[in-house]
C-alpha cells in the first residue's frame, strides 16, 4: 500500500487532472485505489463523477469526526473521498487542534489498508491542508508543466518537503515527477523536460502528458479521460505512466486472494 500526496503549489500544472486520470488508469489495471480530494475546489471529485451534493466530504471527516468509510464514494473508476467548498475554511479550524498536522493521517488510518494506492489531491498552496497531506503520505508526486517558469517554486516545495521530513514525517520521499502539458512540436517543451530531468535525476516518469483537447474536455463530462476517450493521446499517456507505476511497485505480489 502506498499513500501518495499529489502536490505543487502552482496552480494550472495538471495536478488534479493527473490525480483523476492516474486513479482511473490504475483502477482499470486492477489496482485498488482511493482518491482523497483535499482541495476545496473539489475538481477531483467532479472529475470522477461525484456529485457536489454528496452527504459527507473530506471536511466532515477531518473537522466533524465522520468516519472516512462513511464518506467514501464508490465510482466505476475508483473510490473517492470527495471534497466540498467547506474545506476552504478548514485551515482556520485545524489551527487550534492538537497535532493539527496529523488530522488527515489519523482520519485515513482505518481505511488505507484496503487499498494498493491512496492518492491525496492537495490544494495549490503550501498551507495547513497541504501540510496534512504531506504528513499523511509516504511519498509525493509532483506534476510539472512543460512551460516557462516550470521550475519556479519547486525549490520552495522541496524545502517544505525536507522540513516536513525532518520534523514531522521522516518517511516522506519523492514518488515521482510527472511532466504535463508537453508539446512535442516545440523545442521549448523538450528543453524544459530536459531541465526538469536534470533537477530530478532518475525521478521523472518516461511518459510525458501531452497538451490534448480531449483531456481538457473530459472533466466537464464528469469522467476521467480513460472513459471519455480511451484512444486519445492523453489517455494513452496516463496509461503508460500507470503501467510504469505498477511495474515499479509490483503492488500485486503480496496480495492475498
Amino acid at each position: 500500500m502506498k499513500i501518495v500526496a499529489i502536490v505543487n503549489q502552482k496552480g494550472g500544472v495538471g495536478k488534479t487532472t493527473s490525480a483523476v486520470n492516474l486513479t482511473a488508469a490504475l483502477h482499470d489495471r486492477g489496482a485498488r485505489i482511493l482518491l482523497v480530494d483535499f482541495d476545496p475546489q473539489a475538481n477531483a471529485s467532479s472529475g470522477m463523477g461525484v456529485s457536489r451534493r454528496c452527504k459527507y466530504s473530506s471536511y466532515d471527516v477531518v473537522i466533524n469526526g465522520v468516519p472516512a468509510d462513511q464518506a467514501i464514494v464508490h465510482t466505476q473508476w475508483g473510490d473517492v473521498l470527495p471534497s466540498s467548498a467547506s474545506l476552504a475554511g478548514a485551515g482556520v479550524e485545524l489551527a487550534d487542534m492538537e497535532r493539527r498536522e496529523f488530522v488527515l493521517k489519523q482520519a485515513l488510518e482505518p481505511v488505507v489498508d484496503r487499498y494498493d494506492y491512496v492518492f491525496i489531491d492537495c490544494p495549490p498552496s503550501l498551507e495547513l491542508l497541504t501540510l496534512n497531506g504531506l504528513c499523511a503520505a509516504e511519498q509525493i508526486l509532483i506534476p510539472v508543466q512543460c512551460e516557462y517558469y516550470a521550475l519556479e517554486g519547486l525549490s520552495d516545495l522541496m524545502s517544505t518537503m525536507r522540513a516536513v521530513k525532518k520534523r514531522l514525517n521522516p518517511r516522506l520521499t519523492v514518488f515521482g515527477v510527472l511532466l504535463t502539458m508537453f508539446d512535442g512540436r516545440t523545442n521549448f517543451s523538450t528543453q524544459v523536460a530536459q531541465e526538469v530531468r536534470r533537477f530530478f535525476p532518475g525521478r521523472v516518469f518516461a511518459a510525458a502528458i501531452p497538451r490534448n483537447v480531449r483531456l481538457a474536455e473530459a472533466p466537464s463530462h464528469g469522467m476521467p479521460i480513460t472513459a471519455y476517450d480511451k484512444h486519445s493521446r492523453g489517455a494513452k499517456a496516463y496509461g503508460e505512466v500507470a503501467e510504469d507505476i505498477l511495474k515499479r511497485e509490483s503492488v500485486f505480489e503480496n496480495r492475498s486472494v
